[in-house]
């Protein structure tokens, strides 16, 4: 009987062109693909809850996908497993209804990016933090972050994507700027974000952390909504992380 499944991935982006299929590069979707495949003894199509970029990891990424064959969950996730490289491990399975969808069933969606702030970087740190030898503002940070909070046009904060958008704007539930010791985590909720949107956002809060912006730039920039310049870095893709995809309103 054919029967849909929900996953909880994890994985190591560091060497993927990120989730989906790439020509010339190898994507996470299609390594799980073809784990699936191999325990079907057939093609299998796994739909993504998100598209993460080239080198961007993922905690708790989710995709729905049909079997024919009768796998419970539970033994479909160590079968999976043992066939799927390190850098790549399903979590969680589950039976799923009929009417669920990774991606259009989803409430919203929490990143986090992890910056390590020193004169060296630890080389174990190197493949999950991206590097600051400059000393950060976090009191700064913490208000512009303030500023993304909230319903926006992101058009400034956001990279091409090369297909038409319904539209750019966003809600953004919380921005919070975490720190401890050498470390900085980034965490951000919302109901869903453009291309490069959160890496677009950290590199802009990491300039005023260094001083080169003012937090007040961030509320210019968000009412402009003009498409973005090279004002906005986009911070690296190795220190972000989709952390968690929700299927109930957050509160």
């Amino acid at each position: 009987m054919r029967r849909k499944y929900k996953v909880v991935i994890a994985y190591d982006g560091t060497g993927y062109s990120g989730w989906q299929y790439q020509e010339n590069a190898v994507g996470i979707q299609q390594v799980v693909e073809e784990a699936l495949a191999y325990l079907e003894g057939g093609p299998v199509r796994i739909f993504g809850s998100s598209r993460t970029d080239a080198g961007v990891h993922a905690k708790g990424f989710v995709g729905h996908f049909h079997l024919t064959k009768p796998i419970p969950p539970r033994n479909l996730v160590r079968a999976a497993n043992s066939r799927l490289p390190e850098s790549v491990r399903i979590l969680k399975a589950s039976y799923a209804r009929e009417d669920f969808d990774a991606r259009l069933s989803a409430k919203g969606k929490e990143y986090r990016y992890q910056l390590y702030q020193a004169d060296i970087m630890p080389p174990h740190l190197a493949p999950y933090w991206t590097f600051c030898h400059r000393p950060l503002d976090i009191g700064a940070m913490r208000r512009a972050a303030s500023y993304f909070v909230g319903r926006h046009d992101f058009t400034s904060f956001a990279a091409n994507p090369n297909r038409v958008l319904e539209s750019t704007v966003r809600t953004v539930f919380s921005f919070d700027v975490k720190k401890s010791a050498h470390r900085y985590v980034f965490v951000v909720r919302g109901d869903g974000f453009l291309y490069k949107q959160v890496r677009s956002m950290v590199g802009f809060l990491v300039s005023v952390g260094k001083g080169n912006e003012k937090p007040e730039a961030v509320k210019e920039l968000l009412d402009a909504a003009a498409p973005r310049t090279a004002r906005v870095e986009t911070a690296p893709g190795r220190g972000l992380f989709l952390w968690k995809v929700f299927y109930k309103e957050i509160k």
